[in-house]
């Protein structure tokens, strides 16, 4: 499934393989609270991010270069 956040005023497709609306909404809140109070790896993530991959748990930030690329937990 692909759904879209919106960060930096700029749309991310996220994708899942399961229709999870829970899940979602606990990564737009990670989300927001990383882009306040996140430190400098997570914020030059989210700078260069292109896409959000759910996996079980955790949200893999993937971004343009391949070592800024993150794991997130959602719980």
């Amino acid at each position: 499934m692909k759904m879209f956040i919106t960060i930096h005023n700029k749309k991310v497709p996220v994708y899942s393989d399961e229709t999870n609306k829970k899940k979602f909404n606990l990564l737009k809140n990670a989300l927001e609270s990383k882009v306040v109070k996140g430190r400098k790896a997570i914020k030059k993530c989210l700078d260069t991010l292109i896409s959000i991959e759910i996996v079980g748990c955790e949200a893999i930030l993937h971004s343009l270069n391949e070592r800024d690329t993150l794991a997130l937990s959602l719980y």
